[in-house]
């Protein structure tokens, strides 16, 4: 569910246009952001399991980024650091606050409706949780391009940032979208977690910044 989050980040990205695109996206990934960093530091860990190829789901153990209460820690600590940060230096937006609250939570939830039951409640408790959505991948593609897609159409419509911009962002949206799609079906399994780690950590910051440069115009022009 890497290309849902995004397309979430997006669609909360249209309450507020003074609120960063590239924060909002980092909001979204920042639960991920956390996980592979955790595993980094051996505090979480992910295996490749043999029927990888087949299922293409990776098996987490991830009770301090993508717990329950975890997810929401990390989603009042993020709403917090906005509070602080707009009340300093540009004025209090308690809209902001919210937005970015609930672009963090946001990735619990959806990563909710696709892994099996795998996703704690609480950090360290056994009882996992997990709609297994992954188990049809057909389906769960097809709703995650949706919500990519509608995602992208909700924050473009009205937006006050050039063409090439618009385009170029579309562009950058349906080029995860296929990596998406080609991690989940087709492609071989990483040569290790620690590879997978590494990969995904760059990867999120690289989209950060693009998405921060792509929506940077959209507050410029107002």
């Amino acid at each position: 569910m890497f290309a849902g989050h995004i397309g979430a980040a997006l669609a909360i990205g249209r309450l507020d246009r003074d609120v960063g695109l590239g924060s909002l996206i980092a909001a979204s990934l920042f639960i991920d952001l956390l996980l592979w960093s955790f595993i980094l530091l051996g505090w979480e860990s992910v295996a490749i399991p043999e029927n990888f190829t087949d299922t293409h789901q990776p098996a987490f153990i991830f009770p301090f980024s993508h717990s329950l209460s975890a997810a929401i820690i990390w989603s009042t600590l993020a709403g917090a650091v906005v509070f602080l940060w707009y009340s300093e230096r540009k004025g209090l937006s308690l809209r902001a606050v919210f937005m970015i609250s609930v672009a963090v939570l946001s990735h619990w939830l959806l990563d909710f409706t696709v892994h099996n039951s795998q996703i704690p409640l609480l950090a360290g408790t056994s009882f996992k949780v997990g709609l297994g959505l992954w188990d049809n991948m057909t389906l769960a593609l097809l709703f995650e391009s949706f919500i990519m897609l509608a995602g992208l159409y909700l924050f473009l419509d009205g937006a006050n940032t050039s063409l090439p911009k618009k385009i170029a962002l579309s562009i950058l949206c349906l080029l995860i979208l296929s990596f998406t799609i080609i991690g989940m079906t087709i492609a071989p399994p990483p040569p290790s977690a620690m590879a997978m780690a590494e990969s995904s950590i760059i990867m999120i910051l690289i989209i950060c910044v693009l998405a921060g440069w792509l929506g940077k115009e959209n507050q410029d022009n107002r």
